[in-house]
């Protein structure tokens, strides 16, 4: 059952949408981490495991290896507020969907480490990539979301 809510789009309840946009988000920024960290990866000669993604120590400034992490993790960032546009479309839940990709990310990284993430570096990173995704899926969203709507009432017709 639709209903209006007050502003130009009908809305529903539906969790079967939210659990396949929330997967497609998951899987479109782990793809997309990924090949980012193969890119630049092999840009330095670094060699390439699911460490990179997983393992919270690899997050480190000190060597080429950590930078390239670090600037794999920020890039992609952007990418998940292109994702955000694309796929859930709402100003409104652009927050939702970033803080959910990195929460579901903290779950993985606890029970890939077995431990849960304590280096500052990791916290630090994964909250400005949260802002990143969060603020540019909002601004990008919102541009698409107060654009002009054409009205169209066909030919002309002098009376």
């Amino acid at each position: 059952m639709k209903k209006l809510t007050g502003s130009f789009r009908y809305t529903q309840w539906d969790p079967w949408l939210i659990i396949f946009q929330i997967t497609s988000v998951q899987c479109i920024l782990y793809f997309t981490l990924g090949l980012w960290l193969i890119v630049l990866g092999s840009l330095v000669g670094e060699p390439k495991t699911l460490d990179n993604i997983f393992q919270y120590h690899e997050i480190q400034i000190r060597d080429s290896g950590g930078q390239i992490v670090i600037c794999s993790f920020v890039i992609n960032a952007a990418v998940g507020a292109l994702a955000l546009w694309y796929i859930v479309e709402r100003t409104k839940q652009c927050m939702d969907f970033s803080c959910t990709w990195h929460v579901i990310h903290l779950v993985i990284c606890w029970f890939y480490n077995q431990q849960f993430p304590t280096t500052f570096s990791w916290w630090a990173l994964n909250v400005a990539c949260a802002t990143i995704m969060c603020v540019c899926g909002e601004v990008l969203c919102l541009r698409t979301e107060l654009a002009a709507i054409p009205v169209s009432l066909g030919p002309k017709t002098d009376l």
